[in-house]
């Protein structure tokens, strides 16, 4: 969803890897339906996906120790979730090359899980996280509580991408746990005609948000703000 908007409005979107050798690639679990054909995409993201998959830049991703960070204006860090994603949310190199791109105080967004690479990710200036004086969300517990419970039976730990939940660490590196917010309850996703059902929080040039149910929204909001 942030490629097709940022794409449509005539921005270039770089895509970047750990090694940039090959194009990244979306959960098959996600697209097919995470269990007996449910809790996966919708059917206008997955048409979006299959389009993206042409995509010279994202069939050419560059590393991630190689950004030049200068060179661009924006930064978005997607989400995802299961053991597999711990490739890169805990990168050193990726946490390096995202802290020198924050010190430059231009847009940063952060959905879900991606919210944790920030969490990680150290100001040298102060030690603490750079996200420490910021407000942010991120997958709130009961989101990822409710999907573990109502799929361990069949998935395993499929939903629980480390012992911590998402939302405790993220907490654990903020200031204050006030800077948090779990956004509506609900699990209502927006759409093209609804992206105003999703939950972002702005914080200055940090746009963060939950869950794919706020990609539309999540995406609208970050094209204005690189705007």
């Amino acid at each position: 969803m942030p490629w097709h908007a940022l794409a449509s409005q005539g921005h270039e979107v770089v895509f970047a890897t750990e090694s940039g050798t090959d194009a990244p690639a979306a959960d098959q679990r996600l697209l097919d339906g995470v269990l007996l054909g449910q809790l996966g995409a919708a059917a206008d993201p997955k048409a979006l996906y299959a389009r993206l998959l042409d995509d010279p830049a994202y069939r050419r991703p560059i590393a991630w120790d190689s950004v030049d960070v200068d060179s661009f204006d924006g930064l978005i860090l997607p989400g995802g979730h299961a053991p597999g994603m711990r490739q890169y949310l805990g990168s050193v190199p990726l946490q390096a090359t995202v802290g020198s791109f924050w010190s430059l105080g231009r847009p940063v967004g952060a959905i879900c899980h991606g919210v944790l690479v920030l969490a990680r990710t150290v100001d040298p200036r102060t030690g603490t996280s750079v996200l420490a004086d910021r407000r942010t969300t991120c997958l709130t517990k009961p989101m990822e509580r409710s999907a573990y419970l109502a799929t361990a039976w069949k998935l395993g730990r499929y939903y629980r991408t480390y012992p911590a939940y998402v939302e405790d660490e993220v907490v654990a590196a903020l200031d204050d746990p006030a800077q948090f917010t779990r956004g509506p309850r609900g699990l209502r996703r927006d759409d093209a005609a609804h992206d105003g059902r999703g939950f972002t929080v702005l914080d200055g040039n940090y746009l963060s948000a939950r869950w794919p149910g706020d990609a539309y929204t999540f995406a609208r909001r970050f094209t204005e703000l690189l705007d």
